[in-house]
């Protein structure tokens, strides 16, 4: 006979002892790193060079600098036809490391990749790209700028010697992917090393090449910003730094911001488009063979 709802309601509870979870360090770790960071934080914020000004004054006059910043932009000292052209250096400026960069990794990564060249020298291959990419990009522009001066010139030198070492790591894992078995036959074949790289590792890996080669370009459009500020490139970031510093035009910076928005969307669309395009004629073109 089931019991009924009176008597389930009188029946008593009886509670399970509460078990402590086990101590888990990862948890702890995360845990004390996230509550220092936000105890720096809100030390820093409330620590800040103020200039006697009032937190919340500063507030309401930074979000009055956004409105007129990105709701009342305006072309005051450049026009809409030198915004083309400098978002145009910029992308030049984009490309043309990319591609240097690209072809000299290229010949570079076959001796950093282990299937290729052997354990010591792709060890000291890749010893020497991880302490090139470690130093970050516009400090080789600053670094080569001590030689040929401010300008295009040590901006170029510097995004494509950074770009060398980080798609020379990209490309030689992309070619440690390969088979081996299909890179002993070629050998056995009596294949040259040519041979092997064009009629194997470089059909075999070509769809990697095209993802990475297209995501430093986005990078190095970025770069290409900072490096028209920081180095006196020219393009778009020189623009905002002479709007931001010299001028100090607010609306004008706004207007800049949007034109470089537009210009990072539009590489964006493109790059994908055209990486989807030779990525299916290289699976095709894979297939045939």
């Amino acid at each position: 006979m089931l019991p009924n709802n009176s008597e389930i309601a009188a029946a008593p509870v009886v509670l399970e002892p509460l078990r402590r979870k086990p101590f888990n360090r990862a948890n702890f770790v995360v845990s004390v790193t996230l509550l220092a960071i936000a105890a720096i934080t809100l030390y820093a914020l409330f620590n800040l060079e103020n200039k006697y000004i009032p937190f919340g004054e500063g507030l309401l006059l930074m979000l009055d600098n956004f409105r007129l910043m990105f709701l009342e932009p305006h072309f005051k000292h450049f026009t809409f036809g030198k915004a083309v052209y400098s978002a145009l250096i910029t992308l030049g400026l984009a490309v043309l490391t990319t591609i240097l960069g690209a072809v000299i990794a290229f010949g570079v990564s076959l001796l950093a990749a282990r299937n290729l060249s052997g354990n010591r020298m792709s060890g000291f291959v890749r010893a020497v790209v991880a302490v090139i990419r470690a130093v970050p990009t516009i400090l080789w522009v600053l670094i080569f700028a001590v030689s040929s001066g401010l300008g295009s010139v040590a901006a170029v030198i510097g995004m494509t010697w950074h770009t060398i070492s980080y798609l020379t790591k990209a490309y030689s894992e992309a070619f440690e992917e390969i088979d081996n078995g299909t890179l002993e036959a070629l050998k056995a074949s009596g294949a040259s090393r040519i041979q092997i790289v064009f009629q194997a590792v470089f059909p075999s890996s070509l769809s990697y090449l095209i993802s990475w080669t297209f995501l430093r370009l986005e990078m190095n459009f970025s770069n290409a910003l900072a490096m028209g500020a920081a180095a006196g490139a020219g393009g778009l970031g020189y623009d905002l730094y002479m709007a931001g510093s010299l001028y100090y035009d607010i609306r004008e910076i706004g207007a800049l911001t949007f034109f470089i928005l537009f210009f990072a969307i539009v590489l964006e669309i493109g790059s994908t488009r055209l990486k989807n395009r030779l990525r299916k004629g290289a699976l095709n073109n894979g297939k045939q063979g």
